[in-house]
């Protein structure tokens, strides 16, 4: 099968790309390589040294004798997208290429409209091409737990069945988005739903959760195949951002009370659940949504962990509250369902003492790239 990953050369696509190759996928990488743009732009680095993607492709292939073809490009530009998806002819097209961060995108309104016209047209341009050209391509869209925001009622997969004034239906799961980003994804999970519903096409949305973990199988087997890890204040994720906090003695950076839940998974957990949406396609007509995650934590808890881990390896980790930049609940219910991947095969990596030791020794070994500067959030949700 022929599996298209746009935006492998990101934190994801990259290791997603390399897993399906490793497993028998005839793969190909389509990426705008925008993203190493932005660390220039944003004075960061990403904790562990990247290479060029055509030199990680090399030792790839050096490696295993397996080839992933490279469409270096823009999704937002039509006709390189149409003319990249004509010469690789996918049977499945796995898309990660959006700009992923909340603070990013709640920078200023440049940056609110870059994410939303990256997103949202990139988006729509491939949902075009496929309804002209690949009506019968799988599309396997990375969404996010973030498009639901906080009810004080159950999460469901996707979708709700209510009744109201006796009548019953089965209807799209509100949606109350926190950022421009994730309001951008509740934009491309509406057109897709109406690109299945008028055209036929078929696609998954997978709402995930947020990723931790650097090592999979594959970009363990060779430091120039290493994966990205983002420790700023910008693309920084939680778990992440708190193991390479405590190697370098800065405080876990707990934002407002802590009590802000969410949905967890391992990044050896977000590949098999592509490859799972992969080998199990949605029928034609359908839109598919599975929630993507493993397990809920709220942030004081995955701080507290990290504390009592790097306390065991000998680290003196102190945990501050500090002022939410965000505009969120800080304390609320949160019970989202996931079992839908689970039916299909998934066996979750559960968080553990393990992996915490794993990532703190990561970061224990990369930690000269820290820049201590670029730790604290500098991006606001509130009015000036």
């Amino acid at each position: 099968m022929k599996v298209l990953v746009i935006g492998g050369d990101g934190y994801c696509g990259w290791a997603t790309a390399l897993y399906l190759s490793n497993r028998g996928y005839e793969v190909g990488i389509l990426d705008s390589l925008v993203r190493r743009h932005w660390d220039n732009e944003l004075g960061v680095d990403t904790l562990t040294p990247i290479a060029p993607i055509q030199q990680r492709l090399q030792r790839w292939q050096d490696l295993t004798g397996k080839s992933i073809d490279l469409f270096i490009g823009d999704i937002t530009n039509y006709e390189f997208l149409h003319k990249a998806l004509h010469q690789f002819q996918p049977d499945a097209i796995v898309h990660f290429g959006e700009q992923r961060s909340a603070p990013f995108s709640m920078i200023d309104r440049e940056h609110a409209v870059l994410t939303q016209v990256n997103n949202v047209v990139g988006t729509l341009n491939l949902l075009y091409i496929m309804r002209e050209d690949f009506p019968d391509c799988h599309l396997v869209k990375l969404g996010t737990m973030g498009e639901y925001g906080t009810p004080n009622i159950d999460i469901e997969e996707g979708y709700i069945t209510i009744e109201h004034n006796g009548r019953k239906d089965t209807l799209p799961y509100p949606k109350q988005p926190g950022s421009m980003y994730h309001l951008s994804k509740v934009h491309d999970s509406h057109n897709i739903h109406f690109a299945c519903r008028i055209w036929g096409l078929r696609a998954t949305d997978l709402n995930q959760g947020i990723v931790y973990g650097v090592l999979t199988e594959e970009t363990g087997m060779d430091e120039l195949l290493i994966n990205r890890l983002d420790y700023d204040g910008v693309f920084g994720t939680a778990l992440n951002r708190f193991c390479i906090q405590a190697t370098v003695g800065h405080p876990l950076t707990v934002y407002g009370k802590g009590g802000q839940t969410r949905g967890f998974l391992d990044i050896r957990d977000t590949v098999r659940c592509i490859e799972l949406a992969i080998a199990n396609p949605a029928e034609p007509g359908e839109f598919r949504v599975f929630n993507q995650f493993t397990e809920l934590f709220s942030i004081g808890d995955l701080a507290l962990m990290v504390k009592k881990a790097g306390n065991t390896m000998g680290l003196n980790v102190d945990i501050n509250h500090i002022d939410n930049p965000r505009v969120e609940k800080e304390e609320h219910y949160f019970n989202a369902k996931n079992t839908k991947l689970l039916d299909l095969g998934l066996e979750p990596h559960y968080l553990s003492n393990s992996l915490l030791d794993s990532l703190l020794n990561f970061a224990v070994k990369y930690q000269q790239r820290v820049d201590n500067n670029q730790i604290l959030p500098k991006v606001s949700w509130h009015r000036k």
